[in-house]
């Protein structure tokens, strides 16, 4: 079988890698490009741990086929902290303790920014709304709702 060769840009660097036809995006993350913050939770799409975001949607890695990141944006969990700097949601899902296991996290704060992006100031219904397709068995989601609402009031403070 012949591998498929992609060029893509992965948060904000040109990337290029060999994948066979049926490979996930999520599997050329973490198995081919070492970007293991992405997890497999489910493989089907339900649980959110996978998340990424592609041109500007979020979508599930392990749905998405890696063939078609060719010449899209990708941005993972691995791009949201700005060297030692962490991002000010994860700085937040610290000080909320909005989280535990690790396993779903990657997943929520990748979604949680993508949503301050497009909406500064999300109601909390909002908020559980967009985050309703990423589960998590160890928080519950009140710490994680309190840490992006509060993540989103302190950005628009410094807007």
């Amino acid at each position: 079988m012949s591998r498929i060769h992609v060029t893509t840009t992965i948060n904000g660097d040109e990337t290029e890698y060999l994948c066979e036809a049926g490979e996930t995006l999520l599997d050329v993350l973490r198995d081919h490009l070492d970007m293991t913050g992405s997890k497999e939770g489910c493989g089907t799409g339900d649980c959110g741990a996978c998340s990424v975001v592609v041109d500007g949607r979020l979508v599930c890695s392990c749905l998405m086929l890696a063939a078609e990141a060719e010449g899209r944006a990708v941005d993972t969990i691995e791009g949201m902290a700005q060297g030692n700097q962490l991002h000010p949601l994860q700085q937040k899902f610290l000080e909320h303790a909005a989280l535990q296991c690790g396993i779903c996290t990657p997943g929520i704060l990748v979604a949680a920014k993508n949503l301050l992006e497009r909406n500064p100031n999300p109601s909390e219904e909002e908020v559980r709304y967009w985050l309703a397709g990423n589960l998590c068995r160890c928080t519950g989601y009140d710490k994680i709702i309190r840490a992006v609402m509060d993540t989103a009031a302190d950005l628009r403070g410094a807007a």
